[in-house]
């Protein structure tokens, strides 16, 4: 991977100046194409089971998602991508190789395959709701999207929202950007006057679970800087990700008769609320918003003998993270003090950190510039999550992450709206042209 100099990145940027300046002249003449195209794609790919498992030890966590790589994988070449490789571990790589003789660095784009376990992604049946009338979508199950909860959604009325059918997820996160990225590559390739460099694409297994970059080989990917498109919103820009944190907790108690218990019986599942009830209550998910951190109970499981906990900690802040991570630990000896010793034990493991650290402002310039050239005002945003581009930053890759138009991601209220797609892909064809 080459060192981008001042000299290199003065090239880069003039190019990126001059195509931007034609393509903001002209409209995609082939709107109707990258409109079927992204569309016909991301409905099929949402079919595909490709949820991933936190309590499996394999990689990929499920046989769905290498099964889902390999239809990928078959599609990259069949589009007329090369060096197309698909990993034992689920990762996909391939090339989009440079139409122009000027040295400029290599872009990567970058999506996971995999889908969130919050919520089922088994039988998902797509549904296009055309020209919304910004009135509630009913769909089965009782499942209803409302814009009294979700007032967003009236931002897209007249457009086309895909849903799923009411008790699955949709699976746009992250399925949409796959489709987007693909649909950018073929229309690159279709449109050959448009000039760019070496682009790299990849596709990633268990994202959801944060074991995306475990098996990622940044060296073999070959980019000086990459995007991951696995954001929101229209406009979205995001180079500022939680610093993040996992605790696994495990708390001990002592079963007797309970007509025989007094003085010897200890209750883990009670000790286990009570530690639950600690964690500070205006301090979870859904009291924070912002750069506001959290800690954020996932599950609570067990019996008399033994219960299991899983918090994660979430902070913009290196200090504050710190801090958070401090207050679980003491929590922990305090509880022991009170209890015994080895009632609670703790696992404790740092997950990713704030990218922000590692994306340089000349990046954000290059893509804003990126976005307005296909006409999509940038909303550079805090991610209050979590994206393989966390780690890829760390990783010496710079991975800043955008929209992709999906909402209510994890969930049976997700959806996803057809023309930011369609947006999304013409920004990739930008950074692409401006590469």
């Amino acid at each position: 991977m080459k060192r981008i100099t001042a000299s290199f990145l003065v090239t880069a940027l003039i190019l990126m100046c001059i195509s931007c300046a034609k393509s903001a002249e002209t409209e995609f003449t082939t709107y109707t194409d990258i409109k079927s195209g992204v569309l016909e794609r991301f409905l099929s790919y949402v079919i595909h089971d490709t949820q991933s498992d936190s309590s499996s030890d394999t990689s990929p966590s499920t046989d769905t998602q290498i099964e889902f790589a390999k239809i990928l994988a078959a599609e990259c070449r069949a589009i007329g991508l090369t060096e197309v490789t698909l990993c034992d571990n689920g990762i996909i790589m391939a090339t989009l190789p440079a139409n122009i003789n000027v040295e400029v660095p290599v872009i990567g784009f970058i999506a996971h395959i995999d889908t969130a376990p919050d919520a089922s992604g088994s039988g998902v049946v797509p549904r296009i709701h055309e020209n919304y009338d910004g009135e509630d979508i009913v769909l089965d199950f009782g499942t209803v999207i409302s814009p009294n909860e979700f007032p967003v959604m009236e931002n897209y009325i007249g457009q086309t929202i895909i849903t799923a059918s009411g008790d699955t997820l949709l699976g746009a996160d992250d399925k949409a950007g796959v489709a987007i990225i693909l649909t950018a590559m073929e229309y690159l390739i279709q449109n050959p006057d448009i000039p760019h460099g070496k682009i790299r694409i990849a596709f990633t297994p268990d994202e959801e679970i944060g074991r995306g970059t475990v098996n990622f080989d940044v060296e073999a990917f070959g980019a000086d800087f990459a995007f991951t498109v696995d954001s929101g919103p229209l406009g979205n820009l995001t180079y500022e990700t939680f610093n993040a944190a996992a605790a696994s907790i495990e708390v001990n108690g002592k079963a007797i008769h309970p007509g025989y218990a007094k003085g010897i019986l200890v209750n883990s599942a009670i000790i286990a609320a009570e530690f639950a009830s600690a964690l500070p209550r205006d301090e979870s998910p859904e009291n924070t918003s912002g750069y506001e951190g959290y800690y954020h109970l996932l599950s609570l499981a067990g019996n008399v003998e033994k219960t299991t906990m899983s918090v994660i900690i979430r902070s913009f802040d290196t200090d504050d993270f710190a801090e958070r991570k401090q207050f679980i630990e003491k929590l922990v000896d305090d509880f022991n003090v009170k209890y015994g010793a080895g009632t609670i034990v703790l696992d404790l493991n740092d997950q990713y950190y704030n990218m922000s650290e590692k994306i340089d402002d000349w990046l954000i310039e290059y893509a804003k510039a990126a976005f307005i050239a296909a006409g999509v005002e940038p909303v550079t945003a805090q991610t209050r999550g979590g994206t393989d581009g966390a780690r890829l930053s760390f990783m010496g890759l710079p991975t800043p992450n955008i929209f992709t138009g999906m909402h209510n991601y994890h969930g049976l209220y997700e959806f996803i709206t057809l023309e930011t797609m369609v947006k999304a892909v013409e920004v990739v064809v930008e950074l692409a042209r401006a590469s």
